[in-house]
């Protein structure tokens, strides 16, 4: 079993990372809240009071030293965060890299743009309920931040509701999908949110139904038959897929071993609910 050794002290007094809303009490989790927020940081974080805290609390006194040079002249966020990680030694270079990729991605970021990154991430991680929450919070935040007069993106809005219906058809919740991308198109009449909505109520709705709701929209025919040419292009691609053929050619297993088909399909039931659950966790 490996050994991670600690640097420096444990901190009788923690270190609160305002923007964060964190508190840390060694290096280590200091390097654990840089790594896991790398989006969310600003050059807040390179203050006299974070190099008083290391040298004072955590016994870090030549890397206080190090970092003090970039506080006063005004240094690179990046080389700040990186010199604590490499000081510490926390993580490797894969990680470094990953989180140096990020801060970069994040330079310039309002606050609101640089958490929609990260919930991004969650939503590229089909980690969808806790998406789907993350993106409500975000939309109070930026009403509230519009109501104050604060500018806080005008297309920021949209992607969070069109992210928000991805989300959403992820857990094959469609209705609300269709809704959130309906408001994302209200929003910046964006035609990708407006295909979205059209895609999302395809998948809720009867085949009776939907033709109604395309036929009373004659503005989105050519839309609305893309979309159709595009669900048989991946229907083809789903049929040559070994799983479609695992599923719908078992026929044989069922008259050969009855048994054994049904407890097949409660492994495969099984695995699918997991799944599920584990995209749908808050």
């Amino acid at each position: 079993m490996g050994v991670s050794l600690a640097v420096g002290n444990y901190a009788a007094q923690p270190f609160r990372l305002e923007s964060l809303g964190l508190r840390v009490y060694c290096a280590e989790e200091l390097c654990y809240c840089l790594r896991e927020n790398a989006f969310l940081l600003d050059a807040d974080l390179m203050s006299d009071r974070l190099l008083e805290w290391l040298s004072l609390e955590c016994g870090l006194t030549q890397l206080s030293e190090e970092l003090y040079p970039m506080v006063h002249k005004k240094g690179s966020l990046s080389a700040f965060v990186i010199r604590i990680l490499e000081y510490v030694g926390f993580y490797g270079q894969d990680v470094l890299q990953e989180v140096e990729r990020a801060l970069k991605k994040g330079a310039g970021l309002n606050l609101l743009e640089k958490r929609k990154l990260r919930i991004d991430q969650l939503l590229e991680m089909g980690k969808f309920g806790v998406a789907v929450a993350e993106y409500d919070s975000l939309l109070k935040l930026w009403d509230a931040s519009n109501q104050s007069g604060e500018v806080p993106g005008a297309d920021l809005k949209s992607k969070l509701l069109h992210n928000k219906g991805v989300a959403l058809a992820g857990l094959m919740r469609y209705g609300r999908a269709a809704e959130a991308f309906s408001q994302a198109y209200e929003a910046d009449g964006s035609m990708e949110s407006l295909r979205s909505y059209f895609a999302a109520k395809r998948m809720e709705l009867s085949s009776s139904d939907y033709v109604a709701l395309v036929a009373a929209r004659p503005d989105c025919t050519d839309l609305t038959l893309q979309l159709e040419k595009d669900v048989e292009r991946l229907n083809a691609k789903w049929a040559g897929e070994a799983d479609y053929h695992r599923f719908h050619g078992r026929t044989w297993f069922r008259d050969e071993d009855e048994g054994g088909y049904l407890e097949e399909n409660r492994q495969i039931l099984r695995s699918l609910k997991e799944t599920y659950r584990s995209m749908a966790a808050y």
